[in-house]
């Protein structure tokens, strides 16, 4: 893996991971909801790390990008090397897993944001990492609105397989800006 100009032990004690969807663009409500994270996050200090790329990471590193934190981007050789102009800290990895791996591995809590398939294994790795003891135990943020169906199918399915809930170790929020408060409060100095 190479990074670009920072050594990984500098990075800072409390990093966000967003994970969401590539396909927003400016102007869109959503774009604007993830910019408003990455900003809310950082103005209280919290640095951030996405994929690195365009849509909602953009948007949170375009968020962030006015404060003086680590705005991480976790690129893969197989996608584009290049990442959105916000990041300032670039991890480049050769595989998906290997990114997975990584922006998993850089968080102190993660925030799911709308999205596809990718999101879907994201958040799902983080979770099942959790569920089985596997990392310690870390806030889990999803955005309700298109989330809440699928904790909640899964809470069932689990629980009637007599297993505890695996909910609870995710927080669902009604919206990003809920998200970021939720997520500041989880991260916040005890």
């Amino acid at each position: 893996m190479a990074d670009t100009g920072h050594q990984e032990s500098s990075l800072p004690q409390r990093i966000v991971t967003i994970f969401g969807s590539s396909k927003p663009e400016e102007g869109t409500q959503e774009y604007e909801d993830a910019r408003l994270l990455g900003e809310r996050l950082a103005s209280n200090g919290l640095s951030v790390c996405t994929g690195g790329y365009r849509g909602t990471m953009e948007a949170v590193s375009k968020g962030a990008s006015q404060y003086d934190v680590k705005i991480i981007g976790v690129t893969s050789a197989i996608f584009s090397p290049t990442p959105n102009q916000y990041v300032n800290v670039q991890i480049h990895t050769q595989t998906l897993y290997e990114r997975l791996e990584k922006l998993v591995d850089l968080g102190d809590g993660y925030l799911i944001l709308k999205g596809g398939t990718g999101t879907l294994v994201e958040f799902a790795m983080v979770w099942e990492l959790m569920n089985k003891g596997l990392t310690p135990e870390k806030p889990i943020i999803a955005v309700a609105q298109n989330w809440k169906p699928i904790v909640e199918v899964l809470d069932r399915e689990l629980k009637s397989e007599g297993m505890v809930s695996c909910a609870k170790y995710v927080r669902l929020a009604k919206d990003a800006a809920e998200a970021a408060e939720m997520m500041l409060k989880a991260l916040a100095p005890r």
